[in-house]
C-alpha cells in the first residue's frame, strides 16, 4: 500500500507543474505579467521536485516521463509564448507593418512549438543526462516572463522594437533545438575544480540580479547561454 502512494507522488507533483503552468497561461492571456511570471516560476520549482522525488523515491514510470513532458510544453512552451503573444497585441509597428499587426502576434507560438519539439528531443537523447544539448525550456521561458516584467515600458515605447522581438522569438526558438552543449548546475560535490563554471555562473548571476532586478532573470539566461558556448569550445 505505501509503496503504491509513494510512485504516485512524483506524477503528482507534475500535474502542479501542469496546473500552475494553466493558471499562467491565463494570466499572460490577460496581459497579467506578473502573475504570469510567478506561476511560471512556481511550475519549475514543481518540476525541479518532480524530478528529485522520482529520484529519491525510485518511483520512475514511463507516464511520468511523458506527463512531464506535457506539463513542461504548457508551463514553459504555452505560458511564455502567451506572455509574448499579449505584449505583440500592445505593441505599435512601424507603418510598413501596420497592415499585418493583427497576425504578427501569432507568430509567438513559434516559442510553443519549438519547445515542444526540445522537449521530445530530450526524451530520446541520451547523451543529456548530466548536461544539455540546446536551451532548457525553464530557462527559456525564465528568460520571456522576466524580460516582460523587466522591460515592459520599454518594449511598448518604441514601434521598431517589435521587430527586435520577433528577432530574438526566431533566435530563442533556434536555441532550444541547437546542437549547442549548455552546462548543469547539478553539483555532485563543492569543489572548485569539478564545479568550475557554475561557480563562475552563480558568481556573476548575483551582481545581475541586484542592479537590474527582475529583467536580471534575463540577463542571467543569456549569460547562462553565452558561458556554455565559451565553455563548449574550450572543449
Amino acid at each position: 500500500m505505501a509503496n503504491s502512494i509513494t510512485r504516485h507522488i512524483p506524477n503528482s507533483v507534475t500535474c502542479l507543474n501542469l496546473f500552475s503552468g494553466c493558471i499562467a497561461a491565463v494570466m499572460a492571456f490577460e496581459a497579467e505579467y506578473e502573475m504570469a511570471m510567478l506561476f511560471i516560476v512556481l511550475s519549475a520549482v514543481f518540476d525541479f521536485f518532480d524530478g528529485f522525488l522520482a529520484r529519491s523515491l525510485h518511483a520512475y514510470s514511463k507516464i511520468g516521463k511523458e506527463l512531464d513532458s506535457l506539463a513542461d510544453d504548457v508551463s514553459f512552451g504555452v505560458a511564455p509564448s502567451l506572455i509574448i503573444f499579449s505584449l505583440f497585441k500592445e505593441m505599435h509597428y512601424p507603418s510598413f507593418l501596420i497592415c499585418l499587426e493583427d497576425y504578427i502576434p501569432y507568430l509567438a507560438f513559434t516559442i510553443s512549438v519549438f519547445s515542444a519539439l526540445r522537449l521530445a528531443k530530450f526524451n530520446v537523447d541520451e547523451r543529456q543526462t548530466s548536461s544539455f544539448i540546446g536551451l532548457p525550456v525553464p530557462a527559456n521561458a525564465l528568460f520571456w516572463g522576466s524580460l516582460v516584467v523587466g522591460a515592459h515600458s520599454f518594449l511598448i515605447s518604441d514601434s521598431f522594437n517589435a521587430i527586435y522581438l520577433f528577432a530574438l522569438v526566431v533566435i530563442f526558438s533556434y536555441l532550444l533545438v541547437s546542437e549547442i552543449p549548455m552546462f548543469s548546475l547539478k553539483f555532485k560535490n563543492l569543489s572548485w575544480k569539478d564545479n568550475k563554471v557554475s561557480f563562475i555562473f552563480l558568481l556573476v548571476c548575483i551582481p545581475l540580479l541586484i542592479f537590474l532586478g527582475i529583467a536580471g532573470f534575463a540577463a542571467v539566461i543569456v549569460w547562462y547561454i553565452l558561458l556554455s558556448v565559451i565553455t563548449g569550445k574550450k572543449k
